[in-house]
């Protein structure tokens, strides 16, 4: 792994050059591709080094990762201090994916924390309102917040157990309600659960698109994979207590997609519709079967591909009407025939329609929870059918409808904003030809 490490150490040097912007992007596609020859699909971890490591969760998260940051430079080709603006995906990268390959619990944590930073500059200097400072302190506090009974029960452990290990720890089992709940509440609030949820369409709306694409693609996927890691070590007392979080995020995702409904902001839409998405996650991943572990890891991977080619969608709009509201931007089918259809394809994999792996990892998602309980089908068909509903809703009302009088010229869509949106949705639509990789990572 430490070729890795120095090859995104020296990237972030490459920022002192002048020009080199898409120079910076072609390097990171270059690392996503090295990554992959690099890797052979074993079930144990594998690249071993003297704290990291990383098996076939850790290698699909860390991919998810290189392909999400490359297309963030994609995306912001007009920003300015572009020198800056790359050093900070670069250190966001370098981060992230230092987390996915930690195997010590203090490290995870480390890294964990770390990747706020870059995130928040992110949110800072290149967010479009005045509001995004309140944005930026919400994102901040309530990570921080969460992630402190998490330090102290990693340094619980090491008091108790006299390793931090991920290797080992995952053997054994405890049962004190306090650890349960400061390992997992840290993850709740990142992936973020209902109730705890408030900093995501905040940040997401005031972030620059680059933000978004990150916040939806890879950190929330932060709290998925922590969970993942350490839900091992309460099996015994999470069958006793899990059903409190499945119930809350069932029915919390039934609201959010209500909520989703009634939304005109198109950014704020895209970002409470994770919200439901993350919930039928933690859904899955609580029941402790193993179909609702794989579905939730694969369903991680197709949000995060989904949800950032939208969030790509919403801002080629608002660079060229200036506002993100529905009422604004009607009719475009009109002035932008071209985009419609990747509209079309983005808010069908949104809605889980084949062949994408969003609907595999609902299938597998809504199998587990039935077998968990049967009263959870009530939640579960509202859900689905407002996923629908709030999907079409966002493609019909952008898409029909009579134009803003308002809007009179604007700029055609380029190449390589053609490009940003098909490297979205061809890996959600062709993972599924080779699902076996994701779904076989127990």
């Amino acid at each position: 792994m430490l070729k890795i490490y120095l090859y995104l150490g020296f990237l972030c040097f490459s920022c002192l050059l002048k020009k080199n912007f898409w120079m910076g992007q072609n390097l990171m596609f270059f690392l996503m591709f090295l990554m992959i020859f690099m890797f052979k699909l074993d079930f144990s971890f594998v690249n071993l080094s003297y704290c990291f490591g990383i098996d076939v969760m850790s290698y699909g998260l860390i991919l998810l990762t290189l392909w999400i940051c490359s297309l963030m430079i994609l995306a912001s080709s007009f920003v300015l201090y572009k020198n800056f603006f790359l050093m900070m995906v670069y250190l966001l990268t370098f981060f992230l994916v230092l987390t996915f390959s930690s195997m010590n619990l203090f490290l995870f944590y480390l890294f964990f924390e770390m990747s706020i930073i870059p995130t928040l500059l992110l949110i800072l200097g290149w967010g479009y309102q005045p509001e995004r400072l309140q944005a930026g302190i919400y994102l901040l506090f309530y990570t921080m917040f969460g992630s402190l009974p998490l330090l102290l029960g990693v340094f619980y452990l090491m008091i108790n157990m006299g390793s931090l290990s991920l290797v080992m720890i995952m053997n054994f089992s405890f049962m004190q309600f306090f650890l349960y709940m400061s390992f997992i509440f840290a993850f709740l609030v990142k992936m973020p659960m209902f109730f705890v949820h408030l900093w995501l369409p905040k940040a997401h709306v005031e972030a620059p698109v680059s933000g978004s694409m990150i916040l939806a693609g890879i950190l929330l996927k932060l709290g998925g994979y922590g969970i993942l890691r350490v839900i091992a070590m309460f099996q015994k007392l999470g069958l006793s207590l899990n059903f409190i979080l499945v119930s809350t995020s069932l029915f919390g995702g039934v609201l959010v997609s209500l909520i989703c409904l009634r939304q005109v902001d198109l950014k704020s839409l895209v970002a409470y519709s994770s919200v439901a998405h993350m919930g039928l996650v933690l859904g899955g991943i609580m029941t402790l079967n193993f179909w609702g572990v794989e579905g939730a890891y694969m369903m991680m991977i197709a949000h995060g591909l989904c949800s950032s080619g939208l969030f790509c969608l919403v801002n080629l709009l608002y660079e060229r009407v200036g506002s993100r509201s529905l009422l604004l931007n009607k009719g475009m089918l009109n002035f932008l025939p071209s985009l419609a259809i990747w509209w079309f394809l983005l808010c069908s994999c949104n809605m889980a329609a084949p062949p994408s792996i969003n609907l595999m990892s609902e299938i597998m998602l809504l199998n587990s929870l039935v077998s968990w309980s049967w009263l959870s089908i009530l939640c579960l068909s509202l859900m689905s059918f407002f996923s629908a509903a709030y999907s079409l809703y966002l493609y019909s009302y952008s898409q029909h409808g009579q134009m803003f009088s308002g809007i009179f010229s604007f700029l055609t869509i380029s190449c390589s904003e053609f490009l940003l949106l098909f490297l979205h949705w061809v890996p959600i639509n062709l993972l599924i030809l080779k699902c076996d990789v994701i779904v076989n990572w127990l």
